[in-house]
C-alpha cells in the first residue's frame, strides 16, 4: 500500500486514480502509524512551498517522513512534493523544506524568460533530457510530460535524473537514494506519466 501524505495540497485525487488505474492500493494519510506502516510514501502538491511547509509541521508530518526515509522507505514527490524535499526555498521568504535532497528551491528568472519570449508560471509540455541512464526513469528521455510551475530546483548534477529546457535548465526528475522527485505531474502525462509512476512502484 502506498501512503499519499495528506497535508491538505490539491490534485491529490488525480493522483490517487493513476495509481488506481495501475491497480496499486493507496491511502490518503496523515497518520503517522500508516504511513510508517505503507511500502512508500508519495507527496503530491499544488500550491506554494511555505504554507506548505507550515501544515506540514503542524500535522507534525515533517519528523514523520523523514522517519519514514530514513527507514528505507521509497519517497516520491511530485509538484509542489518535488520542492519540499529540497533544504529550502525563497517563495514567500526563505523556508526551510524537508531537507531530503540538498539544494534551494527559487524562482524562474523572469527577465531571462522574457528575453526569450517565455511567460511565468511554466505550463504545458516539454521535453525531457536525460542525464542518468543507469535510472529506472531511463526511458523518459526525449519524452514530453506537463509541467506547471513557477519555481524550480538548484541542485548539485548528482541528483539530476532529466531536466528540460525553460529559458533555463529545469530539473524535471531528481533523486537521492530512494527519494525520487518530479516537478512536472505525471498523472497529467498521459502514457509516459503512468510508465513513471509503475516504475517507482516497481521499486518499492
Amino acid at each position: 500500500m502506498l501512503a499519499i501524505v495528506d497535508y491538505g495540497a490539491g490534485n491529490v485525487f488525480n493522483v490517487q486514480k493513476a495509481f488506481h488505474k495501475l491497480g496499486v492500493a493507496t491511502q490518503v494519510t496523515d497518520r503517522e502509524e500508516t504511513i510508517l506502516a505503507a511500502d512508500g510514501l508519495v507527496i503530491p502538491g499544488v500550491g506554494a512551498f511555505k504554507p506548505a511547509m507550515e501544515i506540514l509541521e503542524s500535522k507534525g508530518l515533517v519528523s514523520t517522513i523523514q522517519k519514514a526515509v530514513a527507514a528505507g522507505k521509497p519517497l516520491l514527490g511530485i509538484c509542489l512534493g518535488m520542492q519540499l524535499l529540497f533544504t529550502s526555498s525563497t517563495e514567500y521568504g526563505l523556508t526551510k523544506g524537508l531537507d531530503l535532497i540538498p539544494g534551494q528551491v527559487v524562482e524562474l528568472p523572469r527577465s531571462v524568460l522574457a528575453a526569450k519570449g517565455l511567460l511565468v508560471p511554466q505550463m504545458g509540455w516539454n521535453q525531457n533530457r536525460l542525464h542518468k541512464t543507469d535510472s529506472m526513469y531511463s526511458f523518459v528521455d526525449n519524452q514530453y510530460t506537463y509541467f506547471v510551475h513557477s519555481y524550480y530546483a538548484q541542485c548539485d548534477e548528482t541528483y539530476i535524473v532529466s531536466t528540460v529546457d525553460y529559458g533555463v535548465d529545469v530539473p524535471a526528475i531528481v533523486q537521492k537514494g530512494a527519494v525520487y522527485g518530479m516537478q512536472f505531474h505525471p498523472e497529467k502525462s498521459g502514457k509516459v506519466g503512468l510508465d513513471l509512476l509503475k516504475a517507482f512502484v516497481n521499486s518499492l
